[in-house]
């Protein structure tokens, strides 16, 4: 499980780093202690979610360089991207700005929509078939560009909904461990 945000303080709490959250919140639930790793450039811990071993992961590359870091993990634990075992191997929880904010979506594969660390995962990974947790953070208001919006915080009132997302998306993590890819669709796409 990769939650993909950047690293550093300044960014701590903006709508690009609701990803990196989720996957803390996993850390925290599990007691897992996130640490980082010199060899994988990301923080990693690895927990037990109904049952089964998890590796959580935040990459500490910047967000458009998150494949770097991800092909390192996939490459080390041996999995398949895309996994083509029936379960998930590689799950990763990041924002959208094309859901409205505070939704979350489970989706496996399809393309970035112009996320370049979902670029930078198909480059490194060469392949898209990964199962992702979209957390919606909206479209920026008027003529703010895309990246100007992912990286500001959000007023308080959006902190609120976000935060929400974010134990949601965490929630949607345990529900593919525990019941597999199509149920957790089911249940988190519907609002179930």
């Amino acid at each position: 499980m990769v939650g993909l945000g950047n690293p550093g303080r300044e960014y701590e709490g903006t709508r690009h780093n609701v990803g990196a959250d989720a996957v803390r919140v996993l850390a925290r639930r599990h007691g897992g202690v996130l640490s980082g790793d010199r060899r994988l450039t990301a923080e990693c811990a690895t927990v037990t979610v109904g049952g089964r071993r998890v590796l959580l992961a935040v990459p500490r590359t910047y967000m458009n360089d998150s494949g770097v870091a991800v092909g390192a993990l996939v490459r080390r634990a041996g999995l398949e991207a895309d996994g083509s075992d029936g379960l998930p191997s590689l799950v990763v929880v990041h924002d959208e700005l094309d859901l409205p904010p505070g939704r979350v979506k489970v989706k496996v594969g399809g393309g970035n929509a112009g996320h370049n660390g979902l670029r930078s995962l198909e480059q490194h990974l060469h392949t898209s078939g990964y199962v992702r947790v979209r957390i919606g953070i909206g479209k920026p208001p008027g003529r703010m560009s895309g990246a100007a919006y992912v990286l500001r915080r959000p007023s308080p009132a959006d902190q609120e909904v976000l935060g929400g997302a974010v134990e949601t998306a965490a929630d949607a993590v345990e529900r593919i461990v525990a019941a597999g890819v199509e149920r957790a669709m089911n249940e988190v796409n519907t609002g179930a």
